[in-house]
């Protein structure tokens, strides 16, 4: 009896053992399902720790400048290879003159990373002199190359120079430094205007007579990204964009080939062997891509059935060879540049900085999405090309140096300017001998405005709420800025018209006169800011005995503390 109890009891430990046992391993996940809830907060975290570093936008540019034109010379290799074997008799012609513009723009490259940004600033003027010089010689017979009815390069070496190319790179530098100076100045949108408009228009002017209507677009794209994140009020701001819309619809129907091309894409021409020849053969070879491809090099397309297919109409070879997993990895890489783009400019606390990189940014991924937008048939063909994936080697070599420019930004960042001052600069810094990067200081009387700036841009909503996103610009609307005024100029609304009782301030007045009631000319010093004709920013005593300057005992403002940021 002792015997079956026993048995019994042992019989009933073991079952209530199994059936813990089972509720346990049922509450318990398998380790598959533990990495696989856990893989996404891997990776985010990862990202964060890799974002969080001082120079992490420094080396996410070089790197996606890197793949950028690595894999662009692997495409047009493979998309040129035939094209250049049928008319030159070797498969490596245009790849070796784009392996050459490829070398010269990491040249420019390297030299926008070195070029410290007063140098930068003091060469924005000649800059865009020069190539407003060379886009009016390029019109001029015998100076200029005629080719397929257009009158667009120089032949320098053997070597074809798009001067309209070259003034891209300018006007974003020169636009950001003139609307950087003019920050301070409290001007008004007459003088905001006046400078940048009329040269556009001369620039846009001497582009249409090439013609080229596809760069003008993109000129058009630059002063509207600098316009608005200098903070033009959206009003203004749409009426320039209804306009500038309403002079490239008549532009695109007065020449014969354009009015095709849109209405080929509107439907309203249906001819497969005409306008809509090219459209219709790059539609063709993304279907036969997949979405796996059909493999590197094996393109059909290229074979005299798809015409430019190593330029404007890259992305339909990639997408034939690599697929759709390929396309969509060239969408991400420019997406993931915009993002790194406006980050930096976020980051930037030079003004100047701010604008430029945030214009570039604008530019680079604005062309991408405009060329993928062609070829996937969203938009009407314009000929915009794929920077740094296209062939063409002026678009290659301007593109590379507008990434430099991005590249010297994200050096000086705050918290990479901390790193790189120290003793361990980087290997990488000490292999290129790049200069230490210099702290920007704003100047005192610009604080109370980015205090105000800030304050009216977290009350908005809409496009300022957009700029104030992307930490560019002022608020859309108009605003007052307490800043130095002279005694003989009325104090002026931004954007608005003078005041009819300006206020009497004696801590506001400015020791340096003007003339002619104009204000004061401005003189820009990095380290400084930007300051008055005396070279020197006005300052207010804390006793509000009024200003002092350097006659009086001025002093540099303190450096920032930007473990606050």
């Amino acid at each position: 009896m002792s015997t079956e109890t026993t048995e019994r009891r042992n019989r009933t430990s073991s079952s209530a053992t199994s059936s813990s046992t089972k509720r346990a391993g049922g509450q318990k996940k398998s380790p598959a399902k533990e990495a696989a809830t856990s893989w996404p907060a891997v990776v985010a975290e990862a990202a964060r720790s890799l974002l969080a570093r001082p120079l992490a936008s420094y080396h996410l540019v070089l790197t996606i400048a890197f793949l950028l034109t690595a894999f662009g010379l692997v495409m047009v290799l493979s998309a040129s290879s035939v094209e250049g074997y049928s008319k030159e008799g070797s498969a490596y012609g245009l790849f070796a003159t784009q392996v050459i513009f490829a070398l010269l723009g990491l040249g420019c490259f390297y030299a926008m990373l070195r070029v410290p940004v007063r140098v930068l600033r003091r060469l924005a003027l000649p800059m865009i002199v020069l190539t407003t010089t060379l886009l009016a010689l390029v019109l001029i017979p015998g100076i200029g190359t005629l080719s397929q009815g257009a009158r667009r390069w120089f032949v320098i070496g053997g070597l074809s120079v798009q001067p309209s190319e070259l003034v891209k790179v300018a006007l974003c530098v020169w636009g950001a430094h003139l609307l950087a100076s003019r920050r301070r100045e409290n001007a008004s949108l007459k003088e905001l205007l006046i400078p940048l408009l009329p040269v556009t228009m001369l620039i846009c002017l001497l582009i249409i007579l090439e013609p080229n209507l596809s760069t003008t677009i993109t000129i058009a794209i630059i002063v509207g990204a600098l316009l608005w994140f200098a903070g033009l009020p959206v009003k203004v701001f749409l009426g320039f964009v209804v306009g500038g819309a309403a002079i490239a619809v008549v532009l695109s129907l007065v020449e014969g080939y354009r009015s095709q091309r849109v209405m080929s894409f509107l439907g309203n021409i249906d001819d497969p062997q005409g306008a809509g020849y090219q459209a219709r053969q790059a539609t063709y070879a993304l279907a036969n891509g997949g979405v796996f491809g059909v493999g590197l090099g094996q393109s059909r397309a290229k074979w005299n059935y798809l015409p430019n297919a190593h330029n404007d109409f890259i992305f339909a070879i990639i997408g034939e060879e690599l697929g759709l997993v390929g396309g969509l990895l060239v969408v991400l890489l420019f997406a993931f540049l915009a993002f790194v783009g406006f980050r930096i400019a976020v980051r930037s606390v030079d003004p100047f900085l701010r604008l430029m990189t945030a214009t570039i940014t604008v530019l680079i991924t604005a062309q991408a999405f405009i060329n993928i937008g062609y070829v996937i048939g969203l938009l009407p063909v314009t000929g915009i090309q794929l920077p740094l994936l296209s062939a063409g080697g002026t678009s290659t070599l301007t593109v590379l140096a507008m990434m430099g420019l991005l590249a010297n930004a994200a050096r000086h960042e705050p918290e990479a300017v901390i790193a790189l001052s120290g003793a361990h600069r980087g290997r990488m810094n000490r292999l290129l001998r790049l200069p230490a990067p210099v702290a920007y200081r704003p100047p005192r009387a610009d604080r109370p405005r980015d205090r105000l700036d800030k304050r009216q841009s977290d009350a908005g909503s809409g496009p300022g709420a957009l700029r104030r996103w992307f930490g560019l610009g002022g608020p859309s609307g108009p605003q007052q800025t307490p800043q130095a005024q002279t005694p003989q100029q009325p104090r002026t609304a931004r954007w608005g018209r003078p005041e009819a009782n300006p206020p009497r301030t004696a801590a506001r007045r400015s020791t340096t006169p003007s003339r002619a009631g104009r204000p004061a000319p401005v003189r820009v010093d990095y380290r400084t800011g930007y300051s008055g004709s005396a070279g020197r920013p006005t300052d207010t005593r804390s006793d509000g005995a009024g200003p002092t300057s350097s006659a009086s005992g001025w002093r540099p403002p303190p450096r920032p503390d930007w473990t606050r940021r």
